[in-house]
């Protein structure tokens, strides 16, 4: 199934297609292909064969941002989804790696850890998962059996939260090892890191909770981790700061948290910052208040954006200088030569749904390229 092209204007008329200097890298131009869930991930949570041929396929991306990736294997909450915290898992991400950069391509590799947003039969030994608090998610976690509701999960003690940070960290430096030129910290969606920061799903009282400067300690101590590890211009970060996604009700004032968020951030000079515009996957709209440009214009780095863009939208917020960069996630899933379309103008290949998650070649790398 086709679409037609969405942009009247000639491509030509941006810098869209121009190149970009990234932390440490010159990107071929300022497209970036989002990470996406595909759950292919082999036994063991190891990258497979086929995701370097899936991921091969995008590297005219001036930047790809490999699926969120398992910092341990309590992180987890999707099956089939790949992790980044042994050996086994370290080699099986070499092959991929290569197949991007034996293509010219750049890569970094999103660190996850889902918290809340999961089930037991995800679990080491079927334990609880883990969140900054004791409340039951109103939402799903994809297992082997399929979908099935989240469980209260349970509130991590003190104790634990460093050690959670440490293995940011080494999950860090094993995404050098396996070849990754950097790494992107999750800290959108829901999941871990976003729930410490929330006060509608952080009630702690300790240092980890409370204030919004407690309740940013956890990001800011896991972005120290990951500099430790990587250096700065190898370090990115997604923010998800006004998305309800995974049952995480806004905090009760986002402007101001993901303000002093931000204003953090910039004494770790990162590579960059990367921000979903709205809610994942839906509206653009922001609710009364909060402006993703005060983000943007508060943070000393390049600035990715992120939610509902096609071409047009791209070369418009380029024009205004909005943004540094653009992120597509869904239009890569059928649309392997992204890049190639966008500038000639061809028709985008629409994503088959039903493929999304598992599975194996079909949906996957079997979209063909534009004739």
């Amino acid at each position: 199934m086709l679409s037609t092209a969405t942009d009247e204007l000639p491509a030509s008329r941006t810098d869209l297609f121009d190149p970009v200097q990234l932390g440490s890298f010159r990107l071929a131009n300022r497209i970036v292909m989002a990470p996406l869930t595909r759950s292919r991930a082999g036994s063991g949570g190891t990258a497979t064969p086929l995701m370097a041929v899936y991921y091969g396929q995008r590297a005219s991306a001036g930047l790809i941002v490999a699926e969120g990736t398992n910092i341990s294997a309590q992180a987890r909450g999707y099956a089939f989804t790949p992790g980044i915290y042994d050996a086994s898992q370290i080699g099986a991400w070499q092959p991929v790696t290569k197949a991007i950069h034996d293509k010219g391509g750049r890569v970094f590799l999103q660190l996850w850890h889902i918290g809340r947003i999961s089930h037991p039969a995800l679990q080491p030994n079927n334990a609880l998962p883990v969140a900054p608090s004791a409340l039951r998610p109103n939402a799903t976690a994809f297992t082997e059996a399929g979908f099935q509701p989240c469980v209260t999960p349970r509130a991590l003690e003190t104790a634990e939260i460093s050690e959670i940070v440490e293995q940011y960290g080494n999950a860090a430096r094993n995404a050098l090892a396996a070849g990754f030129d950097g790494v992107e910290i999750h800290a959108a969606n829901g999941y871990l890191i976003e729930q410490f920061l929330r006060d509608s799903t952080n009630h702690r009282t300790d240092a980890y909770g409370g204030s919004r400067e407690k309740r940013a300690r956890f990001l800011l101590e896991v972005v120290q981790a990951a500099v430790n590890a990587c250096g700065s211009a190898r370090v990115g970060i997604r923010l998800s700061p006004v998305s309800p996604v995974n049952d995480a009700a806004l905090d009760s004032d986002p402007a101001a948290t993901y303000g002093h968020v931000v204003e953090c951030l910039n004494t770790f000079r990162l590579a960059y910052l990367h921000v979903i515009e709205g809610i994942t996957q839906g509206a653009r709209e922001m609710p009364a208040g909060f402006d993703t440009q005060a983000l943007r214009l508060k943070f000393n780095g390049r600035y990715i954006a992120n939610n509902g863009y096609d071409l047009h939208l791209a070369m418009e917020a380029r024009r205004h200088l909005q943004a540094d960069l653009i992120a597509f996630g869904r239009l890569y899933i059928a649309n392997p030569d992204l890049v190639a379309r966008f500038w000639s103008g061809a028709p985008l290949a629409m994503p088959d749904r039903a493929t999304f998650f598992g599975g194996g070649a079909v949906g996957y790398t079997d979209y063909p390229p534009a004739s």
